[in-house]
């Protein structure tokens, strides 16, 4: 995962677990290869006035989790497996890439005292 420090000051406690999970000060957990989709996926974790963790946008801003879209591999196959299919006649398939936390970008920003 490629972690950036939009600016300076104390930053949230985060933690990477496996290749999917991240959570944040042991009160947000996100499963990251189920927000994964077609398209790039930007999430926002931010802290309401009660200082709660939470994803969209609210009080302050913390971090920001930037997945981008599925990939997929072309996989042959046998012209009999796409009988009946909108495909049928194609030599292969879609399949997707597993997901992989390296292609994940973590953006932090200060959590108290930092400069935007």
């Amino acid at each position: 995962m490629k972690v950036i420090e939009k600016n300076e000051g104390p930053k949230i406690e985060y933690l990477q677990e496996g290749n999917n999970l991240l959570s944040f000060r042991d009160e947000l957990f996100i499963n990251l290869a189920k927000c994964e989709r077609d398209y790039p996926v930007q999430i926002d974790i931010c802290e309401n006035k009660d200082g709660i963790l939470t994803t969209g946008v609210s009080q302050r801003y913390i971090a920001q989790i930037d997945i981008p879209a599925r990939q997929y591999n072309e996989v042959p196959v046998e012209n009999t497996e796409l009988e009946g299919t909108e495909n049928e006649g194609e030599s292969f398939k879609l399949e997707p890439v597993p997901f992989s936390m390296d292609n994940v970008t973590l953006t932090l920003w200060a959590t108290e005292g930092g400069s935007n």
